[in-house]
């Protein structure tokens, strides 16, 4: 499966999630590409929209690779042997840089507000799963606050990163779940451009 955008397959998720418009649902995006999604989807489900903020921690050959990653408050979720596979003076200070940048989103995206979610159900909504840390810690993240249920929206997710993530929460809603992975999530979508912090304001102020 493929989708023609981030849209388009937000699209495609929010008729998956039907059967939760009007009722007591928040949708927690991920920024910035699952705020396109979450857009869309709490536009159909007549919901509010807030972020779930975490950091992809890079392998230092292969940025794109997440070895951990790290919330706006400082948990992490590693994979503990990649990580201690890397310079600990490079990890340190790469953690700190990336706590600090969902710190800036925060501050920016939101003035620094946060949705009360608990007793809540909250749909956490990304844009696609590669090694799936990042939404993993995004899940941990939220049962802090402790909402009624937690629900997983994503467009297409590896079998074995959807299988980890199915045994963390109520539900996972994945369009597409292959075998064979195609290596990085924009390999599913015809366009996956970058999304600008004027963009996820922007979508975040119509949704409000």
């Amino acid at each position: 499966m493929r989708f023609e955008s981030r849209s388009d397959a937000g699209r495609q998720l929010a008729k998956k999630l039907e059967n939760h418009k009007d009722k007591d649902v928040i949708i927690l995006a991920l920024p910035r590409g699952g705020v396109v999604l979450g857009y869309e989807i709490a536009k159909r489900l007549n919901a509010p929209l807030d972020l779930i903020i975490t950091r992809k921690i890079g392998h230092p050959t292969s940025p794109e690779y997440a070895i951990c990653a790290v919330a706006e408050d400082g948990h992490m979720l590693c994979n503990e042997t990649e990580r201690k596979a890397v310079d600990e003076v490079w990890f340190r200070e790469e953690s700190k840089r990336e706590q600090e940048e969902a710190q800036r989103r925060r501050k920016l995206y939101r003035k620094g507000k946060k949705e009360n979610i608990k007793g809540r159900t909250v749909i956490i909504v990304d844009d696609g799963i590669a090694t799936g840390l990042t939404l993993r810690l995004a899940i941990e993240e939220a049962k802090h606050d402790n909402p009624a249920k937690i629900i997983v929206a994503v467009p297409v997710a590896p079998r074995d990163a959807a299988n980890e993530i199915e045994k963390s929460v109520d539900e996972l809603v994945a369009l597409e779940v292959p075998t064979v992975y195609l290596g990085a999530v924009g390999a599913y979508y015809d366009s996956f451009e970058q999304i600008s912090d004027e963009e996820v304001i922007h979508l975040l102020d119509e949704s409000s």
